[in-house]
């Protein structure tokens, strides 16, 4: 199975322990990002979607063309663009940059937010259910060689028809985010691959069991699966821990500047990385959670910490329980980038390339 390293490219400088001193939208950085990104061996990486930033589509577009071979990850909320249009939108971007378009359908979690765009549906179940419409219809307009016609709870079409479909043979690769049981039974029907959080082992072994079963109902194939961590690395594992402990001090320090408090909402994603907080600081390996506590995890925030040979190991246990996608990204977005592709990035491939040999030579 092969493994996947996906990057993560911001608007501008600003992270946890980073207060951002340009602009919002800042294109020379996201271009160096995105090159950085390229050249660190990266395979694709991810636009964010929130109602307030830069639209990801056409972030997208710009980092497309200015790299060659580096893939892009739409983040998209249905809800807020016709499905008809969207998959239209990223069918042409597919054709016009060689099949490098794919999508994350994110449903989101927190109703206040999606307020600020004009969302309705207050219950996160019925956004879920939107969702699941919303690709279907998607999926027509990519798949369907003739006019067809939709009936449903919130989207109804009449002749839906795309002239132009996706690069990529089937549509263009789809993942789906979320920590709910809603969010898995979406990923049982649509997604190609199913994002989780960096998560401890035993969650990671209970939310694919359940995507699992979720696709079975709908007799589909497993989805893949992605995990989303924040490395933090140095050539020894005692320095990798003091520079955590740095970390976690800088973000403490910065909050009122960097906005990254503690919010009163806390989706079922965040939920369970709380939850693994409060298991203790250090779990499993190396999984280290102080930042998901500090901030209320409503994002990516549990790292892992120590050498890139032993954050490498964890990738390798991870792969075992099913994941082949490793969505990262450091606390000093660009220059961790550039750092991953030194060591960590071609250790992990290396590492899993050789446990899939041994395998297969204890198989035969």
């Amino acid at each position: 199975m092969p493994v996947e390293f996906i990057g993560f490219i911001t608007n501008n400088n600003a992270s946890e322990t980073i207060v951002r001193s340009g602009p919002v939208l800042d294109p020379p950085y996201i271009e160096t990002v995105a090159k950085a990104h390229e050249l660190a061996g990266f395979d694709r990486a991810l636009l964010a979607f929130h109602s307030t930033t830069p639209d990801a589509l056409q972030v997208a577009q710009h980092v497309l063309t200015i790299t060659k071979q580096l893939k892009v990850m739409i983040a998209q909320r249905p809800g807020f663009t016709a499905p008809t249009l969207l998959a239209r939108q990223l069918a042409t971007l597919d054709q016009f940059y060689g099949g490098r378009v794919s999508l994350h359908v994110i449903t989101g979690g927190n109703a206040i937010e999606l307020r600020q765009d004009g969302n309705t549906l207050d219950d996160k179940d019925e956004r879920y259910a939107r969702t699941s419409e919303f690709l279907d219809v998607v999926r027509l307009e990519w798949s369907s060689e003739k006019p067809f016609n939709y009936s449903g709870k919130y989207y109804n079409v009449e002749n839906g028809f795309s002239q132009v479909k996706p690069l990529q043979k089937g549509g263009i690769y789809t993942f789906v985010g979320g920590g709910s049981d809603a969010a898995v039974e979406v990923a049982g029907k649509h997604a190609d691959t199913f994002a989780l959080w960096g998560e401890s082992y035993a969650q990671v072994r209970d939310v694919t069991a359940r995507v699992r079963a979720a696709a079975a109902k709908h007799s589909r194939p497993t989805p893949r699966f992605s995990l989303s961590v924040r490395p933090i690395l140095a050539d020894t594992e005692e320095k990798a821990w003091a520079k955590a402990e740095h970390i976690l001090a800088r973000a403490t320090a910065l909050q009122d500047q960097t906005g990254y408090r503690r919010p009163n909402h806390a989706t079922d994603g965040a939920k369970r990385l709380l939850a693994l907080a409060d298991q203790g600081t250090r779990i499993d390996k190396r999984l280290w959670t102080e930042i998901a506590k500090l901030t209320g995890a409503n994002s990516n925030t549990t790292a892992l910490v120590g050498t890139p040979e032993q954050v490498a190991e964890v990738f390798a246990d991870y792969y075992d329980l099913g994941v082949s996608h490793f969505l990262i990204r450091g606390f000093d977005p660009l220059v961790d980038a550039i750092d991953y592709g030194r060591e960590l990035i071609p250790l992990t491939r290396k590492l899993i390339e050789t446990r899939d040999q041994q395998r297969g030579i204890a198989a035969e």
